[in-house]
């Protein structure tokens, strides 16, 4: 079950961060509602970061949390901020989500 919530704070994670990018592209009041929903995202992110690390090991918890997030930001710049798409930055998420798998299968 932590496993789950621990995927969850993950997702969080790139909503927060895709938060901060909408909201660097708009102005007025939806920009003040982008910025709300980094501060939820990120209250939940960590909220829930802590309650997967009561019982996962705390360095593979931060890994694979930080690994969700960094993929699923790098994916959300890829299809929804219309970022540049190369082999190597394709080859580098593969291989950090093979890390991630790795950690994952590795852990107790």
């Amino acid at each position: 079950m932590n496993w789950i919530i621990l995927i969850i704070a993950g997702l969080f994670e790139v909503a927060f961060t895709s938060s901060l990018g909408k909201a660097k592209a708009t102005t007025g009041l939806e920009m003040y509602l982008w910025y709300a929903a980094f501060v939820f995202s990120l209250v939940a992110s960590m909220l829930l970061l802590m309650r997967a690390t009561q019982t996962l090991p705390m360095g593979t918890a931060y890994a694979v949390w930080t690994g969700i997030g960094a993929v699923g930001t790098v994916l959300m710049g890829i299809f929804v901020f219309n970022e540049t798409v190369s082999f190597w930055r394709l080859f580098f998420i593969i291989t950090l989500i093979g890390s991630i798998v790795g950690l994952k299968s590795m852990s107790h």
